[in-house]
């Protein structure tokens, strides 16, 4: 007999070994139970959670020689050719290769009006159905609305809203939902234990999680790991052998990130690379350790409960890399997973890339925070705490006599109402960075930039006013407008700056020239 792959071999021939979609099951047992089955049905969600496998058994529980029955029987000759393939009244069409109007008037509408052979219903089963045509749904269509009643369809898709409305209106849906770690690694064990294969509980975990909740990819990942394992397999052979990078070398990554420590960052990423890591694999990596920190450092179970080392190390990087931080790097890193397919370098870019997130402030409220701080120009010059840094009031302390209560209350408003743009736009990010509240008259906010350009840039365009005024008003309920100005500069600054840039001329040059010349002389 040939090989059969696993996710074939262990293809579930019973609703009760149909694992994640109970609430499916219940249905359809539910409606064959009391007869009242419908003639169309749309099964729809991510690949591999069952689409097509529920579509045959439920094939099988209505045409088997025994029923209908909320179980098939699978002894009859009815039931082992439905699972063979084999027959005849039940047709799987797959609408991505046979997806034309004249494939569908062939394959079902004039096949259709026949009763069926052996079974009781002739079943058409329509994989990927969102791939037909719009001219193969106008033909499909009238079958659909009113079918003879031996006629049943069951159409599976995976994007439910490529299929015309007029389908959808005329079945009964069904959403399928994408498995959670532990039911995964539940089946995973299953097969691994009933194929005899040796697999280590974390192994087994991480190829769960690496599934995404997808049944098919996690057997195909298990079939992979066990077919190039010699003995055992363990953690790390799954990692190499997906190409990802153990939790321990993403954690040293994300702490050197935090800390700032360039040399231990450029020390890692080049070890990784020496061990054959592309840059989408790092940058997957990070996004899947710090999805797992973030439910860690929130108080969520992160999926290692059976491993208490394992759950004791990712809450303790947690709380090193700290809640906000870790929202900060998921957000940039997202974008640049978007970002890499489109870089020459990819190698060089990622690394220039984590440098710059690892030296730049953790957020831009860090940024807005530190410039309110910095800035009081009423109560202190700025010369003033140039020449004199050491004898400048604590900032809590400067703060809290510098700033009346509303103002305060004013600037932390403000602070949120850059943090929220600043996930949404890295040019927010970039020019509200250096802004700061410095007026509060009625419901009137005064913010203030520290270039003028910045300032132009917010205020020239309506469409990025109305934005900050409309996340400002969510957080003050409307009460307040908002207002944008520029940091003026003082007039001996500006005559300082003049004076730079004159050219020497006359007898300034002269004397210029006898200095450089002639030192010593007049």
């Amino acid at each position: 007999m040939a090989y059969l792959s696993l996710y074939r071999k262990y293809r579930s021939q019973t609703f009760s070994d149909l694992v994640g979609q109970e609430h499916v099951v219940r249905t359809l047992q539910n409606a064959i139970a009391s007869g009242r089955i419908a003639h169309s049905y749309l099964f729809t969600g991510p690949r591999g959670t069952g689409k097509t496998s529920t579509a045959r058994l439920l094939a099988k529980a209505l045409c088997c020689e025994k029923g209908p029955l909320a179980e098939p029987c699978n002894e009859c000759h009815l039931c082992l050719a439905i699972t063979e393939g084999s027959l005849m009244d039940v047709v799987e069409i797959d609408a991505a290769s046979e997806s034309g109007v004249e494939d569908v008037r062939e394959s079902i509408v004039e096949v259709a009006e026949y009763r069926p052979s052996l079974a009781r219903y002739k079943v058409f089963i329509i994989d990927e159905v969102h791939d037909l045509s719009s001219r193969a749904f106008d033909a499909l269509l009238k079958t659909i609305e009113e079918p003879p009643p031996h006629l049943i369809f069951i159409l599976a898709t995976t994007e439910f809203h490529k299929v015309p409305s007029t389908i959808r209106s005329r079945c009964q849906k069904y959403e399928f939902h994408r498995g959670s770690v532990q039911d995964v690694e539940t089946r995973l064990r299953h097969v691994a234990e009933a194929e005899g294969a040796s697999i280590e509980p974390a192994a087994l975990t991480a190829l769960a999680r690496m599934a995404d909740g997808g049944y098919r990819d996690a057997l195909t990942l298990l079939e992979q790991a066990v077919l190039s394992a010699e003995g055992t397999v363990t953690l790390q052979h799954v990692y190499d052998q997906l190409g990802l990078i153990a939790d321990e070398s993403v954690d040293a990554l994300l702490i050197a990130m935090r800390e700032g420590d360039v040399p231990a960052l450029m020390d890692q990423l080049g070890e990784l690379a020496r061990r054959g890591r592309d840059p989408r694999s790092i940058l997957e990596s990070l996004l899947f350790r710090l999805a797992d920190l973030t439910r860690a450092a929130y108080g969520v179970a992160v999926g290692a409960e059976s491993d208490a080392g394992r759950e004791a190390a990712t809450r303790e990087t947690a709380a090193r890399v700290g809640r906000d931080r870790l929202l900060g790097l998921r957000s940039a890193l997202a974008d640049a997973h978007k970002t890499l397919r489109d870089i020459t370098l990819p190698r060089l870019w990622l690394e220039a890339e984590l440098i710059r997130l690892a030296t730049v402030p953790e957020t831009p409220v860090t940024v807005a925070a530190a410039s309110v701080r910095e800035a009081p120009p009423a109560v202190q010059p700025a010369a003033q705490t140039a020449q004199a840094p050491a004898k400048a009031a604590p900032p809590a302390e400067a703060e809290a006599k510098a700033v009346d209560p509303k103002l305060a209350k004013a600037s932390k408003v403000w602070q949120t109402v850059v943090h929220d743009l600043s996930e949404v736009s890295k040019s927010m990010a970039m020019r509200l960075g250096g802004s700061r509240v410095t007026q509060l008259e009625g419901k009137v906010l005064t913010i203030e930039f520290d270039r003028q350009l910045d300032r132009d840039w917010v205020v020239d365009h309506a469409k990025r006013l109305a934005a900050i005024q409309a996340k400002l008003g969510e957080h003050t309920k409307g009460e307040l407008t908002v207002e944008f100005t520029a940091r003026k500069r003082s007039s001996a600054a500006d005559d300082e700056v003049r004076t730079v840039e004159l050219p020497a001329e006359g007898p300034r040059l002269h004397k210029m020239a006898q200095e450089i010349l002639a030192p010593g002389t007049d």
